[in-house]
């Protein structure tokens, strides 16, 4: 399938009727695009392609220009992302007690790089700056959930946890 044959698949599954609600309420606004944006993500969970490009002809912006926003922002998304997101925590205090191994071995166990979703879209695995517990760290977050005092011995059981609490559901 070439890539205007894979858009135009992608068109006709996704649901665009609460897009375009979202695209009549704001049409004549001036700066809606990061509601706009905010909105969409929040039906999708990430910013599907096809509708970035009905967003710029509707808002009449250029598609490139709604990329710059989306990627400056790191709220926003451009690739689908996984059922949780795990997010470890490699600032200073989380770094000086070992979050890069804590990092590497949780990336073994979901099988997947940092910056990446899972093959069955599980999980993706974020690297970020700071979860704002530096007195429990070295830290991860999966969804809203905060873990502390990690190891990398520790966080498979974690994953397993979660893992084993998605198949209960």
């Amino acid at each position: 399938m070439n890539t205007t044959q894979n858009e135009s698949a992608q068109k006709k599954t996704l649901d665009l009727s609460k897009i375009e609600q979202v695209l009549e309420k704001y049409k004549n606004a001036r700066g809606a695009l990061i509601p706009v944006l905010q909105a969409v993500q929040g039906h999708y969970g990430y910013l599907p392609e096809p509708v970035v490009d009905l967003i710029a002809e509707r808002l009449r912006i250029s598609a490139h220009e709604i990329v710059g926003t989306a990627t400056f922002y790191a709220q926003f998304h451009l690739k689908p992302r996984g059922q949780h997101i795990v997010k470890v925590c490699c600032g200073t205090a989380c770094h000086v007690k070992g979050a890069k191994k804590v990092l590497q071995k949780i990336s073994e166990t979901l099988e997947v790089s940092t910056g990446m979703t899972t093959k069955d879209n599980a999980f993706t695995l974020e690297e970020v700056a700071c979860l704002g517990a530096c007195s429990l760290a070295p830290v991860m977050m999966v969804d809203e959930d905060l873990h502390g005092k990690l190891a990398p011995d520790t966080v498979g059981t974690v994953i397993k946890e979660i893992k084993g609490a998605g198949t209960s559901s």
